[in-house]
């Protein structure tokens, strides 16, 4: 029970929305998974919650699509950690999901703020 209370306030992302967020994380600057979870959680007043099993296999089919680009780096703390960037080509992709995005929430405002039609007599 104390799981399907947890979950209860939890916002499922449309396909591809991950994405998104992700690209638009990294264009303020190159970090590591972890960070681009926090960036999510935050940014969204702790309403998006990305789980490690959505992330990483978001962040490695970006990579393959080469979107974004990863290197391995030595924290603060002397561990080895992957850093991810946005790319030429993920900035481009950013720009035009954005776009769509935009779209779409155009499209849901009109039908969600519309005014029932009067009855054809």
């Amino acid at each position: 029970m104390v799981k399907k209370t947890r979950y209860q306030n939890r916002i499922e992302l449309l396909q591809g929305t991950l994405d998104l967020l992700v690209l638009q994380t990294l264009r303020w600057g190159p970090q590591h998974g972890y960070t681009i979870a926090q960036a999510i959680r935050a940014n969204s007043s702790e309403v998006l919650q990305v789980d490690t099993g959505s992330l990483y296999p978001a962040l490695h089919r970006l990579e393959r699509q080469k979107l974004i680009a990863a290197a391995w780096k030595i924290s603060e703390n002397k561990q080895r950690t992957r850093v991810y960037r946005l790319t030429a080509a993920g900035k481009r992709q950013l720009v035009s999901e954005r776009s769509k995005w935009d779209q779409l929430v155009q499209a849901m405002g009109g039908i969600l703020n519309a005014v029932k039609p009067e009855e054809a007599s």
